[in-house]
Formats: C-alpha cells, structure tokens, sequence
C-alpha cells in the first residue's frame, strides 16, 4: 500500500484512564506511524473525540450544538497527536472542514494530497464538519478524497466478529469479511452510512486492536492478525 487512511478511537488513545491521553500510548502509535513514513507509505489520521465526549449520549443538549462539541474534541485530539508525532521526527499538517484560525488549515484535497505526497503525516479533524456525521463517516470520506488504498480501523477488539466477544464468549472472528455482509448483518465495524460509502467506493477496510504490539505496522505486512473487509466478491 501506497497511502493509508489510519483511524483512531479517542479512548483508545486514553489508555486505561478511559479521558484525556496517555502518552505512552501515543508515543507507541507515534513510532509506529514513523516506520511507515520511514518506508515510504504516506498516512492520513482520522482520531474519535470519545475520550472527551459523546454527544449522543447527552439528554439535555441539542444534537447539533452536542455534535459540535465533539468535533471539537476530534480537533484536540490531532492537535495533541500531532505534536507527539511532530517529537517522534516526523512533520505534520492538521486540516478541518471550518475555520480554526491558526490552530489548523482548511481542508482541501489539493493541500491533503500535497502533504503526503511531500512525506507529512496529514491530521483530518472536525469531522465531516456538519452533525448527524460521525468520524467513521469522515474517515471514509478522507480517504475517498485523498485516493487511499484502504483505511486502516486500530480499535479496542482485533477485528470483526459475528456477535459481540465482549458479552457472548462463543463470538467468532472473521479473518475476511465482504462489506455487503457486514451492512446485511449489522455487524458494526464502521456506523451505515459510512458502511455504505466504502461498499460505492470500494474501499476496503483492515480491522485490528491497537493494543496489540506494532499492530498498525503489522496492519500492511504480511503478519497482519485482525480481519480484511473487501468489497469486490471474490
């Protein structure tokens, strides 16, 4: 693979405090990234605002006002991302969908595409800049427009299962899963809507836990241990 989308979930970037960053975590992302930057592979960002807020889950906020609340949480996040990968020796650009003032640039896929074609680490924060869009949706959106070869999903489980490990112990994992299957059986790797965008632009997704050891470099190797989701029908 030539260009990457990687997608991070704020808690796991949190670690075991569940709010905020741990900075180990990081860091061991950060390395990470760099072997990648190190062997040529160009790599966009995408992170979750969840280690700050989930508007949804808010009762007495209007969703669009919560919904924005978390955008600016996914701008945080890349901020701070950011400037442990900028310590890690690698240079950086952080672009939103609105206006930040100096904090980011205004996206645009010229300035996206011409950042990682010169070997920077482009940040995608702000979400899709509207609400009722979650950044599952913004990462396949990202990576449409800056032409990936597939996203790159580091979450807290190590792939895809056909029922929820977490409360069925019988759950079993795919190794390769089609995206058709994944939106008729709700499996829940990426919310609808953005299950539907990679299934048009068939755009194919790497599913695994980011807590394994250099699991996202193992991600585009051939020791990948997670689960493909493909989109064409073998």
């Amino acid at each position: 693979m030539k260009r990457v989308l990687l997608k991070l979930s704020g808690e796991a970037l949190a670690g075991e405090k569940k709010t905020g960053f741990d900075e180990a975590v990081c860091m061991r992302v950060a390395r990470q990234v760099k072997k990648l930057a190190d062997d040529g592979v160009e790599v966009g960002v995408v992170i979750g605002g969840g280690n700050f807020w989930r508007g949804r889950t808010s009762e007495t906020i209007d969703r669009t006002k919560a919904d924005q609340i978390g955008m600016l949480a996914t701008v945080m996040n890349c901020l701070y991302v950011s400037e442990i990968f900028r310590y890690a020796g690698m240079k950086t650009r952080v672009f939103t969908p609105f206006t930040c003032g100096a904090f980011t640039e205004l996206f645009s896929k010229d300035a996206a595409i011409g950042g990682l074609s010169a070997g920077e680490i482009c940040f995608f924060a702000g979400g899709t800049g509207h609400p009722y869009f979650s950044t599952d949706t913004a990462t396949v959106l990202r990576a449409v427009e800056i032409e990936a070869d597939a996203i790159l999903l580091a979450k807290a489980v190590d792939g895809v299962y056909d029922r929820d490990p977490k409360t069925d112990p019988q759950a079993k994992r795919f190794d390769r899963v089609s995206i058709a299957e994944v939106i008729d059986r709700q499996l829940a790797v990426v919310d609808l809507t953005a299950s539907i965008l990679c299934m048009e632009q068939k755009m194919p997704m790497y599913v695994f836990a980011l807590q394994e050891e250099d699991s996202i470099v193992k991600a585009i190797s051939g020791t990948f241990d997670g689960t493909v989701v493909y989109v064409d029908e073998e």
